[in-house]
């Protein structure tokens, strides 16, 4: 979350990143900077009145030495009157305060000054395009007609079994997406990324630290009884792991890779457009996550983003990249970069990676901080990105790698794989 310092430092500038995201939080500056203003008069008035009932306290025992009842006791009904007061004013500073933490958490994070200005998707600008289409064969299959062809993903026996969008992998399909896990993290873990496996359900605290909740609690599989919700993403558990944690400057930066399936409700996802692999509410994905020092983060930004494009290019998929604008970026990140790869028999582009920089915004929620070696405590930054998503990866490779002959596997998978074609 934004800290007071950044919005009542320079609130102007705070105003106006915000419209960039879409959000107009004129109102909810003042109204912060009001409840800011009175929370400070609520703590001078107690610390004077506190201080007030502990010199007339001591007051009391002296008159009462003294044989002067009559002024021990106007003392001690000043003293009650005084307790009085000061129970109201911890009240009002606890619902003062509450309200104040409500407010700052409703803000999204500023996005960075290169992030475009934008309303939708179609603002995002893209920054690389690497165009070799394949040439398909004549009547080419999307890949919800090849899996049922080669009998490789049934997405019938998973409405059977659960509902729409938890597809079942079959035997050379299962063994894909196998392959795909094994070959990410073999990559992350060569590029310095240390492999964690974390729990598949986060608590309340997990959730709020990266920013889930409460802005997309909707979203989520919540498991009532035990209040715990099944993760969107790697990127909450992972980035969890240093909640309430102060790390050495010395330790930084912190770099993680974990696989997980990951769980998401979707509401409202329907059409075409989410047809097959194309969106569904069960999903494997591989995660990077790293905690930076704030003055390498956007450096470290850099670096995720090169170490995805080359896992993009390893698969030998046609694929764009993209600096999303405002209106199109997460509520919790500064600078996001998204990667697509070419659907050829869809004819569309399907989005395979998200690398964001979120600053200091979630480490503010995590209490995730560093000590620098003059023993000074500062927040540290976050950054999280897929490497990859695999529904559309394959998808992608699927429709791609079409032949007559069969479904050809990448070079690459092939040692995860074992064999070279889907028949």
């Amino acid at each position: 979350m934004l800290t007071l310092k950044q919005i009542r430092g320079d609130r102007e500038r705070t105003i106006e990143r915000l419209a960039v995201k879409g959000v107009d939080a004129a109102g909810t500056v003042a109204h912060i900077e009001e409840l800011d203003d009175r929370r400070k008069g609520v703590q001078v008035e107690l610390e004077t009145l506190q201080a007030r009932q502990n010199a007339t306290a001591k007051q009391i025992g002296r008159l009462l030495a003294e044989g002067k009842k009559e002024e021990a006791e106007a003392a001690k009904t000043e003293v009650s009157g005084i307790k009085e007061r000061v129970r109201e004013l911890e009240a009002e500073m606890k619902r003062v305060t509450e309200e104040l933490e409500r407010t700052i958490v409703s803000l999204p994070n500023l996005p960075a000054d290169i992030v475009p200005h934008g309303r939708t998707a179609a603002d995002n600008l893209v920054v690389k395009l690497v165009d070799n289409y394949p040439d398909l064969p004549e009547n080419a299959l999307p890949h919800w007609e090849l899996a049922a062809k080669y009998d490789i993903i049934d997405f019938e026996l998973g409405v059977k079994l659960t509902g729409a969008g938890f597809p079942v992998y079959k035997g050379q399909g299962a063994a894909l997406q196998r392959a795909l896990i094994a070959f990410f993290l073999d990559r992350n873990t060569a590029a310095g990324y240390r492999e964690v496996q974390p729990p598949l359900m986060v608590n309340e605290a997990s959730g709020f630290g990266t920013g889930q909740l409460p802005d997309k609690e909707g979203q989520m599989y919540h498991v009532t009884v035990d209040n715990f919700y099944l993760i969107p993403t790697a990127e909450v558990p992972v980035t969890n792991i240093y909640r309430d944690v102060i790390v050495d400057e010395k330790d930084l930066p912190i770099r993680l890779t974990a696989y997980t399936p990951c769980f998401r409700r979707e509401a409202g996802s329907y059409g075409k457009d989410v047809r097959g692999l194309n969106r569904l509410h069960q999903f494997d994905k591989v995660e990077i996550v790293r905690i930076e020092h704030p003055d390498r983060s956007y450096q470290a930004l850099d670096e995720m983003v090169a170490h995805v494009e080359t896992l993009v290019q390893a698969l030998g998929l046609p694929y764009r990249i993209l600096r999303l604008c405002g209106g199109d970026m997460s509520f919790t990140s500064a600078l996001t970069y998204d990667f697509e790869v070419f659907s050829a028999a869809q004819k569309r582009w399907l989005e395979v990676s998200s690398v964001s920089n979120f600053e200091s915004f979630q480490a503010n929620r995590l209490k995730l901080r560093y000590r620098t070696p003059d023993k000074k405590i500062q927040l540290a930054h976050t950054l999280n990105g897929s490497s990859l998503a695999l529904p559309r990866i394959v998808a992608a490779l699927l429709e791609n790698y079409q032949t007559p002959d069969g479904i050809v596997i990448p070079e690459v998978l092939r040692p995860y794989t074992r064999f070279d074609m889907i028949k």
